[in-house]
Protein backbone atom coordinates (compact mmCIF):
# COMPACT_ATOMS: atom_id res chain seq x y z
CA UNK A 1 0.00 0.00 0.00
CA UNK A 2 0.95 3.19 -1.09
CA UNK A 3 -0.01 6.26 1.39
CA UNK A 4 -0.23 9.47 -1.63
CA UNK A 5 -1.16 12.25 0.60
CA UNK A 6 -3.14 13.21 3.65
CA UNK A 7 -6.85 14.32 1.55
CA UNK A 8 -8.28 15.94 3.94
CA UNK A 9 -9.30 16.43 7.02
CA UNK A 10 -12.54 15.38 8.54
CA UNK A 11 -14.29 18.23 10.86
CA UNK A 12 -17.90 17.22 12.25
CA UNK A 13 -19.73 21.01 13.32
CA UNK A 14 -22.98 22.07 14.44
CA UNK A 15 -23.74 23.89 11.61
CA UNK A 16 -21.98 24.48 8.65
CA UNK A 17 -22.71 28.40 7.69
CA UNK A 18 -21.11 28.82 11.23
CA UNK A 19 -18.48 27.06 10.60
CA UNK A 20 -18.14 28.63 6.94
CA UNK A 21 -18.18 31.93 8.88
CA UNK A 22 -14.64 31.17 9.72
CA UNK A 23 -12.94 28.82 7.72
CA UNK A 24 -13.68 31.77 4.53
CA UNK A 25 -14.38 34.49 6.28
CA UNK A 26 -11.62 34.18 9.50
CA UNK A 27 -9.20 32.39 7.26
CA UNK A 28 -8.53 32.81 3.94
CA UNK A 29 -9.78 29.59 2.64
CA UNK A 30 -12.79 29.43 -0.08
CA UNK A 31 -15.50 26.81 0.26
CA UNK A 32 -15.30 25.22 -3.49
CA UNK A 33 -18.41 22.24 -3.25
CA UNK A 34 -20.97 21.32 -0.75
CA UNK A 35 -23.19 18.23 -1.16
CA UNK A 36 -25.62 16.08 1.04
CA UNK A 37 -24.01 12.97 1.56
CA UNK A 38 -25.68 9.92 4.27
CA UNK A 39 -27.96 12.05 6.39
CA UNK A 40 -25.14 14.80 6.13
CA UNK A 41 -24.30 18.18 4.51
CA UNK A 42 -20.99 18.27 3.48
CA UNK A 43 -18.69 20.95 2.67
CA UNK A 44 -14.86 21.25 0.76
CA UNK A 45 -12.24 23.31 1.28
CA UNK A 46 -9.28 23.22 -0.31
CA UNK A 47 -5.89 23.92 1.90
CA UNK A 48 -2.65 23.24 -0.49
CA UNK A 49 -3.09 19.70 -1.72
CA UNK A 50 -5.35 18.45 1.01
CA UNK A 51 -8.80 19.64 2.09
CA UNK A 52 -10.58 20.04 5.25
CA UNK A 53 -14.01 18.41 5.20
CA UNK A 54 -16.88 19.87 7.26
CA UNK A 55 -19.44 17.60 8.13
CA UNK A 56 -23.13 18.84 9.38
CA UNK A 57 -25.75 16.48 10.84
CA UNK A 58 -28.78 16.20 9.04
CA UNK A 59 -30.73 13.42 9.21
CA UNK A 60 -30.64 13.69 13.32
CA UNK A 61 -29.11 10.44 13.65
CA UNK A 62 -26.30 10.54 11.12
CA UNK A 63 -22.30 8.89 11.95
CA UNK A 64 -21.77 12.73 12.73
CA UNK A 65 -24.51 13.40 14.84
CA UNK A 66 -23.64 10.81 17.09
CA UNK A 67 -20.13 12.05 17.29
CA UNK A 68 -21.14 15.75 17.72
CA UNK A 69 -23.42 14.60 21.22
CA UNK A 70 -20.61 12.52 22.40
CA UNK A 71 -17.58 14.81 21.88
CA UNK A 72 -18.95 18.05 20.71
CA UNK A 73 -17.48 19.83 17.33
CA UNK A 74 -13.67 19.06 16.49
CA UNK A 75 -11.49 16.78 14.03
CA UNK A 76 -13.78 13.85 13.39
CA UNK A 77 -11.21 11.48 10.88
CA UNK A 78 -8.69 11.85 9.35
CA UNK A 79 -8.83 10.31 5.31
CA UNK A 80 -5.39 9.16 3.67
CA UNK A 81 -5.45 8.84 0.08
CA UNK A 82 -4.29 5.61 -1.29
CA UNK A 83 -3.31 4.75 -5.33
CA UNK A 84 -5.68 1.01 -5.09
CA UNK A 85 -8.19 1.00 -2.03
CA UNK A 86 -8.87 -2.53 -2.89
CA UNK A 87 -5.14 -3.40 -2.52
CA UNK A 88 -5.22 -1.14 0.64
CA UNK A 89 -8.01 -2.67 2.34
CA UNK A 90 -6.38 -6.61 1.97
CA UNK A 91 -3.20 -5.52 3.17
CA UNK A 92 -4.56 -4.18 6.27
CA UNK A 93 -6.81 -7.63 7.09
CA UNK A 94 -3.81 -9.40 6.22
CA UNK A 95 -1.85 -7.57 9.42
CA UNK A 96 -4.66 -7.77 11.48
CA UNK A 97 -5.86 -4.13 11.36
CA UNK A 98 -10.08 -4.31 12.48
CA UNK A 99 -11.60 -2.40 9.73
CA UNK A 100 -15.62 -0.67 9.59
CA UNK A 101 -15.46 -1.37 5.85
CA UNK A 102 -14.27 -4.76 4.77
CA UNK A 103 -15.03 -3.54 1.27
CA UNK A 104 -14.25 -0.44 -0.23
CA UNK A 105 -17.42 1.44 -0.59
CA UNK A 106 -18.67 4.44 -2.04
CA UNK A 107 -18.21 7.67 -0.04
CA UNK A 108 -18.57 11.86 -0.65
CA UNK A 109 -17.26 14.01 -3.45
CA UNK A 110 -16.48 10.46 -5.92
CA UNK A 111 -14.14 9.17 -3.26
CA UNK A 112 -14.25 5.66 -2.95
CA UNK A 113 -14.21 5.01 0.80
CA UNK A 114 -12.83 2.36 3.70
CA UNK A 115 -12.86 3.34 7.32
CA UNK A 116 -10.55 1.80 9.83
CA UNK A 117 -11.48 1.48 13.50
CA UNK A 118 -10.58 3.63 16.02
CA UNK A 119 -9.54 0.93 17.97
CA UNK A 120 -6.82 -0.26 16.18
CA UNK A 121 -5.36 3.22 15.03
CA UNK A 122 -4.55 4.70 18.79
CA UNK A 123 -7.92 6.03 19.39
CA UNK A 124 -8.14 7.73 15.58
CA UNK A 125 -10.55 7.21 12.88
CA UNK A 126 -8.68 7.15 9.54
CA UNK A 127 -10.03 6.77 6.18
CA UNK A 128 -8.73 5.57 3.11
CA UNK A 129 -9.59 7.51 0.21
CA UNK A 130 -9.43 6.93 -3.82
CA UNK A 131 -10.55 8.61 -6.42
CA UNK A 132 -13.79 6.77 -8.45
CA UNK A 133 -13.07 6.08 -12.27
CA UNK A 134 -16.49 6.47 -12.59
CA UNK A 135 -18.55 7.85 -9.39
CA UNK A 136 -21.81 7.20 -11.13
Amino acid sequence: MKIKRIAHLGVAVQDLDAALAFFTGGLPLELIHTEDYQGMKIGFIPVGDSSIELLQDLSGSSAIRKYLDKNGEGIHHIAFEVDDIHQAVEELKAKGIKLIDETPRPGAHGMSIAFMHPKATHGILMELVQPMKDPH
